[in-house]
Parts: C-alpha cells; sequence; structure tokens
C-alpha cells in the first residue's frame, strides 16, 4: 500500500508538473507574440517620427478627411505621393490603436511594397492606396492567429490570394487588426461602426476565412460548406466598395484562383439608375431588434418609394428553423473541432460559455436539456440556453440530411424571392454597437446577418442614421419578444448609444455584388436626403 501511494503521490505530482510546464510554454509563447507586436509598432512609430522630419509640413488632416475615389485620383495623377499617403495613415493608425487596441501587427513589408509600387510601369486601381487586413488574412512572413496560442508558431509561408491581388493592384497592406477569437462573436469592442461594408457570395479559397483550412485541416474547396464565411471590403461609402471590387474582379484573381467566376465588375449595373422591385422587413420574427433600427428600416423604405422604387413587403420564410440548422453547423461534432483549437485553455471570457457548454458530454447535454427544459428562465440565466437548442450530426449520413436541409431551404427562399420578382432586399443589421461585454452573450442576436450566410447572398450594410434622444426614450419601453432575459441582455447592450450610427442591410441574390452595390449606393445617397 505504501508503494502504491509513494506511486500515485508521484503520478500526481508529474502531472501537476507537467500542465505547470505546458502553461508555463504557452506563456513564454504569448509574451513573445507580445514583445514581437511592441517591436513593431515602435519600428512603425519611429518610421513615422523620421519621415514627419523629412516632411513638416503635411496636410495631414486633408488628406484623412478625402473619400478613397479622391484619394486614388490625387495619386494617379501624381498630386500626392504614396509615400506621403502612408505615413500619414500609419501615424493616424498609432494614434487610433492606443485609444482602442484595434492593431494586431504592424507590416514592416510596406516600406518595401512602397518601393515596388513607384517603379511598376502601370500604376493599379489601387496604386498607392494604404489597406489594413484583418488577423485571419495570410500575410507571408506574418502569423495568421484568429486569436489563437496555436498558431503563434506558424507564420504564413506565403501571401493569400487576397493579398496577393491587392497588391498587384498598388494597394500597400501596412497593418493587421484584431478579430474576435476564432471569429466567433457578433464583434469586437469597438465604441462604434460607422462603417459600410460587403459581403460577397462565397467564391472559394481565395476569400474564405484562412482559419477554416489552416486550423481545422480541410480543404475549403474539396466538399460542400454548408454555412460559408467570406471575406469583404469595409470602407467609408459605397463608391469605396465599389472600386475595392473592381480592382479584386480582376484577371489576376481568376488566374490566381480559379474556381473564383470570372465576371468582371460591371460598371453598366453599377451606374444603372432603372427603378428598383425592393422586398423589404423590418423584423425577422425571431429576435426582436431596438427601436433604432426598425425605424430606420421603414424610414428608408418611405425614402426608396418617394425616389420612385417599388416597395414589396417580403417575409423570409421559417427563420427559427434557420437559426436551428446554423448551430447545428456549427456544432455537429459537438464542437470537438472548436474546441481543439483552444490550447492551454487560454478563452476569451466572452466566449466561455460557450466553450464550457461544449465541454459538457453529451449524455449531460441530453439529461441537461431533458430536466431544464420547463425552467427557461433558470436555463437563460444559466447561459446554457443553446445547450438545449442544439442537435448535432451523429453519422456522415445526417451529415449529408443536414446539407440536403440547407440547400433545401435556399431553394425555398429564392422561390419566394423569384415569385415576388424582388431585385433586392431591404432589411435590418444588428446595432448599433454594444456596450463592453455584451458581444459575447447575444448569439442568437446574429439571425438578421447569419440568415444571409446560409443562403450565400452577397449582402452589404449602410449607415443611414444614428441614434437619437428619441429612440433612447423608445428603448425604455422595449420588451423584445417575451420580455426574458435575453431581450433584457440586447436592451442593456444598446442603452447609451446616442449619436452612434445605424445602419440598414442590402441584399442581393448570389453573383449579384454589383447590384447590390448600386443598391447600397442608392440608399447611401437617400440617406443623406433623410
Amino acid at each position: 500500500p505504501t508503494a502504491a501511494l509513494t506511486l500515485l503521490g508521484g503520478s500526481a505530482a508529474a502531472v501537476v508538473v507537467w500542465k505547470w510546464l505546458g502553461k508555463r510554454q504557452i506563456q513564454k509563447k504569448m509574451e513573445e507574440a507580445q514583445r514581437t507586436r511592441d517591436e513593431g509598432l515602435k519600428k512603425m512609430a519611429k518610421a513615422v517620427q523620421q519621415f514627419r522630419e523629412q516632411v513638416p509640413n503635411v496636410q495631414r488632416d486633408a488628406i484623412l478627411s478625402l473619400p478613397l475615389l479622391e484619394l486614388s485620383e490625387k495619386l494617379q495623377q501624381g498630386s500626392l505621393s504614396p509615400k506621403t499617403v502612408l505615413y500619414t495613415y500609419l501615424e493616424k493608425a498609432l494614434e487610433v490603436t492606443q485609444q482602442t487596441n484595434c492593431l494586431r501587427h504592424f507590416i514592416p513589408e510596406c516600406e518595401e511594397q512602397l518601393q515596388e509600387i513607384q517603379q511598376q510601369g502601370v500604376k493599379g486601381l489601387l496604386y498607392g492606396i494604404p489597406v489594413s487586413i484583418k488577423d485571419h488574412i495570410g500575410h507571408k512572413g506574418h502569423l495568421a492567429t484568429c486569436g489563437l496560442v496555436q498558431c503563434l508558431d506558424t507564420p504564413m509561408q506565403e501571401d493569400s490570394v487576397l493579398v496577393k491581388v491587392l497588391k498587384s493592384q498598388g494597394a500597400i497592406p501596412f497593418a493587421m487588426t484584431n478579430v474576435p477569437q476564432t471569429l466567433f462573436r457578433v464583434h469586437l469592442k469597438h465604441p462604434s461602426l460607422p462603417d459600410h461594408s460587403l459581403q460577397p457570395t462565397w467564391p472559394c479559397r481565395g476569400w474564405t476565412s484562412v482559419w477554416c483550412a489552416h486550423l481545422l485541416d480541410m480543404d475549403v474547396c474539396s466538399c460542400p460548406i454548408p454555412v460559408p464565411c467570406a471575406l469583404g471590403p469595409m470602407a467609408r461609402d459605397v463608391d469605396s466598395l465599389a472600386l475595392c471590387m473592381k480592382a479584386l474582379l480582376c484577371q489576376e484573381m481568376f488566374c490566381l484562383d480559379p474556381t473564383v467566376p470570372p465576371m468582371p465588375f460591371n460598371e453598366e449595373v453599377y451606374s444603372s439608375s432603372a427603378p428598383l422591385r425592393v422586398g423589404y422587413y423590418d423584423t425577422d420574427g425571431y429576435f426582436p431588434l431596438p427601436p433604432c433600427m426598425r425605424r430606420v428600416v421603414q424610414e428608408t423604405r418611405e425614402a426608396l418609394q418617394v425616389a420612385g422604387h417599388q416597395l414589396v413587403p417580403f417575409s423570409p420564410p421559417r427563420i427559427h428553423y434557420v437559426m436551428k440548422l446554423v448551430l447545428k453547423t456549427f456544432f455537429a461534432d459537438r464542437g470537438r473541432a472548436w474546441l481543439d483549437v483552444f490550447t492551454g485553455n487560454i478563452v476569451d471570457p466572452s466566449l466561455k460559455s460557450q466553450v464550457n457548454s461544449c465541454k459538457i458530454p453529451w449524455l449531460g447535454k441530453k439529461l441537461l436539456a431533458l430536466i431544464l427544459k420547463p425552467l427557461q428562465f433558470l436555463l437563460l440565466l444559466l447561459k446554457l440556453k443553446h445547450v438545449a437548442m442544439i442537435s448535432t450530426c451523429r453519422s456522415v449520413k445526417e451529415m449529408w440530411n443536414h446539407q440536403h436541409e440547407i440547400q433545401a431551404y435556399r431553394t425555398e427562399f429564392i422561390t419566394r424571392w423569384m415569385e415576388l420578382q424582388l431585385d433586392v432586399v431591404l432589411c435590418p443589421v444588428l446595432g448599433s454597437a454594444f456596450n463592453t461585454r455584451y458581444p459575447g452573450k447575444l448569439l442568437n442576436a446574429i439571425s438578421s446577418t447569419m440568415l444571409y450566410n446560409v443562403l450565400n447572398f452577397p449582402a452589404g450594410v449602410v449607415p443611414v442614421s444614428t441614434v437619437t434622444e428619441a429612440d433612447e426614450e423608445e428603448l425604455k419601453l422595449y420588451r423584445g419578444c417575451c420580455n426574458d432575459p435575453w431581450d433584457w441582455t440586447l436592451k442593456q447592450a444598446v442603452t447609451g448609444a446616442v449619436g452612434l450610427p445605424v445602419a440598414v442591410q442590402c441584399v442581393a441574390l448570389p453573383w449579384q455584388e454589383v447590384l447590390c452595390l448600386r443598391f447600397m449606393k442608392e440608399v447611401e445617397t437617400l440617406s443623406r436626403q433623410m
């Protein structure tokens, strides 16, 4: 017995030491990554300071205020130099990241790219334009971490297709910006989200998020993707998005990634002034949104109607069913692949409830769902509502059936769209910006945008108004769907947002990104008159 106890004690001590060593190794990786980041920012600041000493009279505010089209025109004509623009944006990025911690890493190779574009004989569409890219987009020599420790050892061996095309068009990637850990959250904790953005139809490897292939060891093009993810541009206005799409939908893209349909940007569609037949709705019936969001949809609908467009009520079918499909897709393997990426249990606090629920054994989840189903209020307070909602795929056959269900839903949705002869759809998008600590608490609130991920439709976001005092007063009376903890949480998340931007969502059928942009441009123009 004494020997057995000694052996047991020794084994326990070995386990403790092994865990400590593992945690220590992880801590060293994180410290090294932080040190590399700090050194990069210092190098960035030094380069900016040297430029300011060489060129002290740069009209910084004037350059930063230029819309992208005007900035591009001045760069093409030579009235502004790419060097002046780059260092102006570097300086501004340094200021902003001190306030928001938005930069993960400075890309020092931007200075090499600056030299290369100045030696090119032909100026690309994005000649001299500084661009930031998200952390999960591959850039040679840099990490694509998605906030995960296990990715701190593997710098990208080459640029992603997206970065290659941007560079070929003369753009200068200068910084990588933070993303939510594993990209599995509504958004980052930023004080406002005033940008216009476009999510294109998901074509293939060149656009899809890098972490899917890199972390889960799957070829993103070798099998059907039930709920695809896509990359798209963010900018200050719709014309900037259009310029970016013109640059990306080029021969270089089609050659580097043959799975992207060779469909160049259609200027005739974008410039058209023909009236549109617009479907609209201000709620999807699944997660009631704040008063400011429904207001801006209604005001935009009225403005479109006055402008001569035909507005048609549209109701997306079976959103509750769609969200069930989404959650089943995310957790088809009971969340095992997702859990595997959290090396060393380094988890963003806002994701811990989801991670912990995935760790519960399958039988335990079934028992919890059975026991807690009559106690929905308690279930919500425990943040375990999704445990009862999520079903998994227990076999390959069930997975194929699940994919068939998603395809059948897409067919149903498109059929309804075609029956109404719609060109585009106007609908809400979640907002305004959430208060700190709330983005991770409202997974179910993503229904307004997740629907179009499931459908794989191009969708864009256009800020059209700001939260008003009247919106804030009406929010006090907000009860949501059931006046339950989910509704209370959303109310708390958006309280105190007076002055922050509120947007609408513009949607088109697959592969009609240009039509989507044209509709966004119409909405943007009318919003300035509202």
